[in-house]
C-alpha cells in the first residue's frame, strides 16, 4: 500500500510556471528606487511643498560646516581665513599631493616636510590620524 501512495504523489507534479511578459522600459523602476504607491488621488501642491520642506531641513552636520580659525602654523598651509573643517582637510590634502608627501609604497602614510612636522609633531602620520592631529591647530 505504501508503494501505491508514493507513486500517486509523484504523479501529482506541480504545474509549470507561466512565462512572464517582458517589462517595457517605461514600466521598469530604476534600481534603488522604491515603487510609488498610488492612492488614486492627484497630489496637491500643498502636499508637495510640505514634503519638500521636510526634506530640506535635514542636511550636513552644522559642526562640520562651522568655520574654524587655523593656528599660525597651519595658516601657512591652508590660509589664515576661517574655514569649515572639511575645507581645511581638503586644503591639507591638496598641499600633500602638490608636494608629493605621500609614501609611494604606502599611500596611506604622509611623510612630513618642515611645515607639516610642526603640525604633526613627528616625521610621519597616517591619513587616519590627520583629523586628530589637525584638531589641536583649529580654534
Amino acid at each position: 500500500m505504501a508503494t501505491k501512495k508514493a507513486t500517486s504523489e509523484a504523479a501529482e507534479k506541480p504545474a509549470p510556471k507561466a512565462k512572464t511578459e517582458k517589462v517595457t522600459e517605461e514600466e521598469r523602476v530604476p534600481k534603488g528606487a522604491a515603487a510609488k504607491k498610488s492612492t488614486g488621488k492627484p497630489a496637491k501642491e500643498g502636499d508637495v511643498a510640505a514634503a519638500d520642506a521636510k526634506t530640506s531641513t535635514k542636511g550636513p552636520s552644522k559642526a562640520l560646516g562651522k568655520p574654524v580659525t587655523p593656528s599660525k602654523d597651519l595658516a601657512e598651509i591652508v590660509g589664515a581665513e576661517p574655514l569649515p573643517r572639511t575645507a581645511v582637510v581638503s586644503k591639507m590634502w591638496d598641499y600633500i599631493r602638490k608636494h608629493e608627501l605621500q609614501n609611494p609604497a604606502d599611500k596611506r602614510e604622509i611623510l612630513a616636510d618642515d611645515k607639516l612636522k610642526v603640525i604633526f609633531g613627528k616625521d610621519k602620520a597616517t591619513m587616519f590620524e590627520l583629523n586628530k592631529l589637525l584638531s589641536s591647530h583649529l580654534a
